[in-house]
């Protein structure tokens, strides 16, 4: 069992976070973006970072490979029908994707948005971590995580419509 420390500030303990969300057995805020027999889609329970997507998979797989042939159709068309809502609902321009095979999570890509203000840390993948502290750290406010709780509202309006 690992402790993990979610952006509400909340603490829980679970062997998998993957699974437990998927499984919901934990709920994002802002409940699931979208949902298909094989993936969930919800907005990083870590990060207060509005259009933070995680697109997990259902099954406890570790690596893309391990992907069925459907799977691996499901997810590029439901990456792209995320992404494609970002763009039209929250005017996200750009997007970093990022899938690591060494979690201790299992298969899931996040869809990280990158803002203007992100630049100040840099405009490369070594910007990615200081942008996410600075986000768990000083992003909290009651403001930016009703920003956050809204965009996942449009995100899944837009996606279950």
């Amino acid at each position: 069992m690992r402790k993990i420390t979610l952006s509400n500030g909340k603490t829980v303990e679970v062997a998998c976070l993957s699974c437990a969300i998927t499984s919901n057995l934990i709920e994002p805020d802002g409940g699931i973006v979208f949902e298909t027999e094989y993936f969930h889609a919800h907005q990083d329970v870590a990060y207060p970072i509005k259009g933070l997507i995680i697109l997990a998979s259902k099954r406890h797989i570790k690596c893309f490979d391990e992907l069925t042939e459907i799977e691996k159709i499901d997810y590029i068309q439901l990456l792209s029908k995320i992404r494609k809502a970002q763009r039209d609902v929250l005017g996200i321009e750009y997007v970093y994707y990022f899938y690591n095979e060494d979690t201790t999570h299992h298969f899931h890509t996040w869809m990280l948005p990158r803002y203007d203000w992100m630049y100040e840390f840099g405009r490369s993948v070594e910007s990615v971590r200081p942008v996410l502290l600075y986000a768990r750290n000083k992003m909290n406010t009651k403001e930016n995580i009703q920003e956050v709780l809204d965009a996942i509202d449009s995100l899944a309006k837009e996606l279950n419509k």
